[in-house]
């Protein structure tokens, strides 16, 4: 089995991928560490978060864990993070030069993508896994409209994902959800209030898992 394979069915059987931003370096395995306890082992470091590159390397440690960088957008960026460890790459938006080469290197692309072009364009560039951003703003149910036409196609709705909606994602057909700060919480992660964040991970997994 490849890596991409690997990393893929792991995103799969966990549902969930906290996106770690504007968490302090300091404090960022307090947070990965809460979230793991709550059964969160899938883990999206933004590349704009100070010192994310070295969050990465530092989490890559923990083999128990799947890390990838997020908010990549260019190939200097996705050869940064996948140097540092990453083993997927999220991006808010769709550029085939960056599939192909984290192809290149078995590495999970997850290109960001709303329209049906979008979606069919990264599919045919080879991307397995398809980012809906932001779906906050459509909702579980152009998850749905989507699968009509492209049966078959891994999505993955980040951005306006909460406890509220991620049953409902997930009931509409998602592979998995993105879900950012209300999870790796930065205010929580400045009071180390590090049992709230393992409780949330938790709600989170029973919500992706209600099927």
């Amino acid at each position: 089995m490849t890596q991409i394979q690997t990393i893929l069915e792991s995103i799969g059987n966990s549902k969930v991928i906290s996106i770690i931003r504007g968490i302090e370096h300091q404090a960022a395995m307090e947070v990965i560490s809460a979230l793991k306890k709550g059964g969160i082992s899938c883990l999206e470091v933004t590349m704009n978060t100070k010192q994310s590159l070295a969050i990465i390397e530092q989490a890559r440690k923990d083999d128990t864990l799947f890390v990838g960088a997020g908010t990549v957008l260019n190939l200097d960026m996705a050869r940064q993070s996948i140097s540092a460890g990453a083993q997927f790459v999220l991006s808010p938006l769709l550029d085939t030069k960056v599939i192909e080469y984290c192809l290149s290197c078995d590495v999970l692309p997850v290109p960001g993508v709303f329209t049906p072009t979008e979606l069919y364009s990264a599919h045919c560039a080879g991307a397995p896994l398809l980012k809906i951003f932001p779906a906050g703003s459509v909702g579980p149910q152009y998850i749905k409209d989507l699968l009509g036409p492209f049966n078959g196609m891994k999505l993955l709705p980040v951005g306006g994902v909460s406890l509220e909606n991620t049953a409902a994602f997930m009931q509409a057909g998602s592979f998995a959800v993105g879900v950012g700060s209300y999870l790796a919480n930065p205010e929580l992660s400045n009071r180390k209030d590090w049992e709230t964040i393992t409780q949330r991970a938790k709600l989170f997994i029973e919500r992706a898992n209600q099927l």
